[in-house]
């Protein structure tokens, strides 16, 4: 067997053993780039004494920064890695983010377009339960936002023509090139068909709680089986700036065999 299969292992797990409890999570073999990574870095002790240094209640926990070992308070936490990025992995439909998904941090869209995940950096979701009527709004919202996406893709391919109508200041001429290309970009989000989610994700958002806003976002890789209620207190902590917890929560990884 060569090193890029020793971990495909079907229902791999790891416990994530902290200082307020025990939280086992399941890795999805759905995103094999992830669950390897995960497994990797669990076994070389790569989390071991690092913080959950992001709570934020009612939303998530985040660790998985090596700079977070030893970390004096005040320090300014976030930004650490192995020093690589995982190609995205996302898959909204089938692996969302409902109450006790494990997710990949990343940087913004802005400097990461294609949704690379950080190569150490996750969070545990906990979020709220949704209302139908709140799903409903944000799936017209995720339309919206469909609609501006498409808008802007088709903006920057004519970004010399935008340019030369402002140098000329033609205002006429932006206004007719926005409508049509406004025009255009409805009619491809259409093409598309509008954002919903699955009746699975409705059922979950709706009974077990979650970020459905994030999904299509960050790439989802596995969830909590046992220990939510370990989550559950973390994201009660008390915390100070850049949301890291007053009192420090260490984690150890391990793989559980």
């Amino acid at each position: 067997m060569n090193d890029k299969n020793i971990f495909i292992t079907i229902m791999a797990k790891v416990k994530i053993s902290t200082t307020m409890g025990d939280i086992t999570v399941r890795l999805y073999d759905e995103t094999p780039l992830h669950r390897d990574n995960f497994l990797k870095l669990a076994s070389e002790g790569f989390f071991n004494g690092t913080l959950f240094h992001r709570v934020i209640k009612d939303f998530m926990v985040q660790g998985g920064d090596p700079e977070s070992k030893g970390a004096p308070a005040g320090k300014n936490l976030g930004s650490g890695g192995p020093g690589y990025n995982i190609p995205a992995e996302i898959q909204p439909a089938t692996l969302f983010h409902k109450r006790g998904a494990l997710s990949a941090a990343r940087l913004g869209d802005e400097v990461n377009p294609t949704k690379e995940s950080s190569g150490s950096q996750f969070y545990i979701v906990w979020g709220k339960v949704y209302k139908a009527a709140e799903l409903k709004q944000l799936e017209h919202q995720m339309k919206m936002q469909q609609e501006q996406n498409i808008f802007n893709a088709l903006a920057m391919e004519r970004r010399e023509e935008i340019m030369n109508l402002r140098r000329n200041r033609d205002r006429e001429g932006l206004m007719e090139l926005q409508d049509k290309l406004a025009k255009m970009a409805m009619e491809k989000s259409k093409e598309l068909g509008a954002p919903a989610f699955t009746p699975e994700q409705t059922e979950a958002y709706t009974t077990q709680g979650g970020t459905p806003f994030l999904d299509g976002g960050y790439t989802v890789f596995g969830e909590v089986e046992e220990g939510l209620d370990v989550v559950e207190a973390i994201q009660n902590v008390e915390t100070s700036t850049g949301d890291r917890p007053k009192t420090d929560v260490v984690m150890n990884v391990t793989v559980v065999e």
